[in-house]
């Protein structure tokens, strides 16, 4: 009464996702060989490995949280990841755009084309933290400074991913932690973004139909990014003084100076008189912190001891989809891709061997307890 319709055990489906979730599925293969002696093809693996996360969903609805300390705030944060996929597999405006694509060279792209052969992976975290009051000279101290405040660490880390439902969903689900963790909404919540005006736009909807507030803040790494690309504006490469330039306007941006900074560039690049193409790069600096500048209030996140970089969800992306999607020579149907996703999640978050419990159980219930009328199945005498 425990075995599946399918001819292959549960031990073997297990296996196959453990081993899957781990390396490509040819190595999958040969360790299930290696393990158990069962030649197993790959494509019975991969159809395994995707059996085996259809209660995911489930098992994060039904699942106790333990809710966080009051004191404690609450991260939401979510990214994107590319994946390259099966022709059959892209989201039809990529694949248009892949089919009508016209390559000025046969050996390789050049400027501005693309392979438009990937899926975004929407990849979501939540997790605590414990408040760490800092100051602008603790972010971007000089040499000469001794000790700086250390930054806040991240703790119960959950991940999520999905390379089938879009950003709006993945932020739907990341709210339903979020909510299972501080069900009567008494803990801050903070949202780590990298500045993406759909994921804010989802963020800011999702929050205001639970009620909730939610302060977004733009991951600070990128407005660095975004200054020393404005800096070779004014300054040839490797010019020293280009580092103390991005400093002071960093400083100037972690005091809540963002629109004044944007300003200054801009007039910077007209008392130089700088023609279009060599003041591109900070005019697109100044519009950044301009458009962004509601979620630039690191001036607050500092004193009330937020994180202010996303580094967690960058991780998240690294470890979920980079390190085992982007194997070379990789090209992915949308059942395996998002099958490895949920699995690399459950390890990640430490709940596969609970997952797996429940995903028992409930197989049992579809294969065995639903053909009996009570939904039970009868004891022998």
């Amino acid at each position: 009464m425990n075995l599946p319709e399918e001819l292959h055990s549960h031990g073997l489906r297990e296996l196959s996702a453990i081993e899957s979730a781990r390396g490509s599925f040819e190595e999958a293969t040969e360790a299930i060989r290696r393990i158990t002696g069962v030649g197993c093809a790959k494509r019975q693996v991969e159809l395994l490995a995707a059996r085996s996360v259809v209660d995911f969903e489930a098992f994060y609805e039904n699942i106790p949280r333990m809710q966080g300390n009051q004191g404690e705030v609450l991260v939401l944060s979510v990214d994107g990841k590319g994946i390259v996929m099966r022709p059959d597999a892209l989201r039809p405006a990529t694949a248009k755009a892949a089919g009508k694509a016209t390559a000025k060279l046969k050996t390789r792209l050049s400027r501005g084309e693309k392979h438009n052969r990937k899926r975004m992976a929407e990849v979501g975290a939540v997790y605590d933290v414990t408040p760490v009051i800092r100051t602008p000279a603790d972010i971007i101290g000089r040499e000469t400074d001794t000790e700086r405040a250390p930054a806040p660490k991240a703790a119960n880390k959950w991940l999520t991913a999905s390379v089938v439902d879009n950003a709006a969903s993945v932020i739907q689900a990341v709210f339903d932690e979020a909510h299972r963790r501080d069900p009567e909404h008494r803990r801050t919540w903070i949202a780590l973004v990298d500045g993406a005006k759909h994921q804010i736009d989802c963020i800011n909807a999702e929050a205001k139909t639970r009620g909730v507030k939610v302060s977004i803040v733009c991951d600070f790494i990128h407005v660095l990014e975004y200054l020393w690309s404005s800096a070779w504006s004014f300054f040839s490469e490797g010019d020293s003084a280009a580092e103390a330039w991005v400093a002071e306007k960093a400083l100037s941006v972690l005091r809540g100076q963002a629109s004044t900074v944007a300003a200054s560039i801009r007039r910077k690049a007209t008392c130089l008189g700088l023609d279009p193409r060599s003041r591109e790069n900070a005019d697109r600096c100044a519009r950044y912190l301009l458009a962004k500048r509601n979620y630039l209030n690191y001036r607050q996140a500092l004193e009330e001891g937020w994180p202010i970089a996303s580094g967690v969800i960058e991780g998240a992306c690294r470890h979920l989809v980079k390190d085992r999607l982007d194997l070379t020579g990789a090209r992915w149907g949308l059942n395996g891709a998002e099958a490895i996703l949920k699995l690399r999640a459950l390890r990640s978050n430490g709940d596969f061997d609970k997952y797996w419990r429940f995903h028992l159980d409930k197989e049992r219930h579809r294969v065995h307890e639903v053909r009996f009328a009570h939904g039970t199945i009868p004891l022998a005498a």
